[in-house]
């Protein structure tokens, strides 16, 4: 018959990471993967108070790791690594700028076969 295995192998879990912590290595991981965190989502990925959220961008503004700037656009807040704002602007004018030639030929190929089909 089957006999039972012994729990030996199960290794203790180490203390999760606090709240601070994930919110720490999350804009730092977006930082490097070249985009910015809005302060917005924070309170939302988390789970936190929109209160909580704000004490931790502050936490982590005076510790003098991480930078904010302010959308053009809308004004909101966005933070990333300290020295990593001017690379991570020149990303964003890269992708916008893709993206809207990528959407100029679509729309340049379905326009024949529209014409096609009239």
């Amino acid at each position: 018959m089957s006999e039972r295995k012994q729990y030996r192998n199960f290794k203790r879990k180490e203390p999760s990471l606090t709240t601070e912590q994930k919110v720490e290595q999350f804009v730092a991981r977006n930082s490097k993967n070249g985009y910015f965190t809005k302060v917005s989502t924070i309170p939302y990925k988390f789970e936190i108070s929109e209160d909580m959220a704000w004490s931790i961008v502050g936490e982590l503004l005076s510790s003098g790791s991480f930078e904010s700037i302010h959308d053009e656009y809308s004004g909101e807040m966005k933070l990333c690594e300290t020295g990593k704002t001017y690379s991570i602007l020149d990303l964003e004018r890269k992708r916008k700028r893709d993206k809207f030639k990528d959407s100029k030929k679509q729309s340049k190929k379905k326009q024949p076969s529209q014409n096609a089909n009239s």
